[in-house]
């Protein structure tokens, strides 16, 4: 008698057509919501491509990837947060109760944030680093005590590699100021120190003709010499500048005091030193001097 009524309980369910409108009716807002979201994701993307592409005719090469990164971050942002609300809708079409849900989800995340304070200010402050373009993936950048060639930008931490050889692996959450070394030409700054005893048009001729002889990939145009800066105890201070491609300006530095010194010594123009004078007082009171 059980099995004839659980029978005749299905045989009812299944020929109520009240029953199979509403599951009509539910496959076809399924499939609409599915339909809707692949089409909103599709049309999103489509529009941060479009405007990835043009912002890539405008910037270097050497940007290019970082674009392309951000990119496809914010696509995959978007992607998550129509699937996200997709699958809500789903689930109501299910009679499934979504405020505990939402709320359980809630509290999950309250306390997933409260635990995990410096992981989430890491990811977000990563999360502006590649949005705002503040420094790239072979950029020279100095943050507090660090400076080094950025191997590696993470969304929780960045490498960088100093010139001796060390690695800095630096949370980003830490990263409150940095100086870019990579944006702009350097400038190298030469300062030249002649005896007074020399002629100070002679010398600036002297090192003109030098630092225009000087040939390098990384100079972006000729020295200029722009004349005396300044008077020391024992030597005046001629000073050159030079305008070179960035993180270059220590090479160039060396190559023309070089260049200089060279130039200096074969025109026979003293460059001064410390020197030492003493004074011999004889047995009769007076005085000889010597150095």
């Amino acid at each position: 008698m059980e099995w004839d009524s659980w029978g005749e309980a299905l045989r009812g369910w299944f020929s109520n057509e009240w029953v199979w409108s509403n599951i009509g009716w539910s496959v076809i807002r399924i499939v609409l919501i599915l339909v809707l979201g692949r089409l909103t994701v599709y049309i999103a993307t489509k529009t941060i491509a479009d405007s990835i592409m043009e912002r890539k005719s405008s910037r270097l090469a050497i940007q290019t990837r970082r674009i392309r990164t951000v990119g496809k971050l914010f696509s995959n942002i978007v992607t998550y947060v129509v699937y996200f609300v997709a699958g809500l809708l789903i689930l109501a079409e299910f009679n499934v109760n979504l405020g505990p849900l939402l709320a359980g989800a809630g509290v999950v995340g309250l306390a997933i944030g409260f635990g995990a304070q410096s992981l989430v200010k890491d990811v977000i402050t990563g999360f502006f680093i590649v949005v705002e373009d503040q420094f790239a993936i072979g950029d020279v950048v100095q943050t507090g005590t660090f400076k080094g060639t950025v191997e590696m930008i993470g969304m929780r931490s960045t490498r960088l590699k100093s010139w001796t050889g060390e690695v800095h692996i630096i949370p980003n959450g830490m990263i409150n100021e940095v100086t870019n070394f990579s944006l702009n030409n350097s400038m190298a700054v030469i300062d030249i120190s002649v005896a007074y005893e020399e002629n100070i048009d002679q010398a600036e001729r002297v090192i003109r003709e030098a630092v225009e002889e000087v040939e390098d990939v990384e100079m972006v145009r000729l020295p200029e010499v722009l004349g005396v800066h300044s008077l020391g105890p024992s030597e005046v201070v001629i000073r050159i500048i030079a305008e070179c491609r960035p993180n270059t300006q220590a090479a160039i530095t060396r190559k023309l005091y070089a260049h200089v010194k060279k130039a200096l010594d074969s025109r026979g123009i003293e460059i001064p030193y410390p020197k030492v004078v003493t004074y011999h007082r004889n047995g009769e009171g007076g005085v000889q001097n010597g150095a």
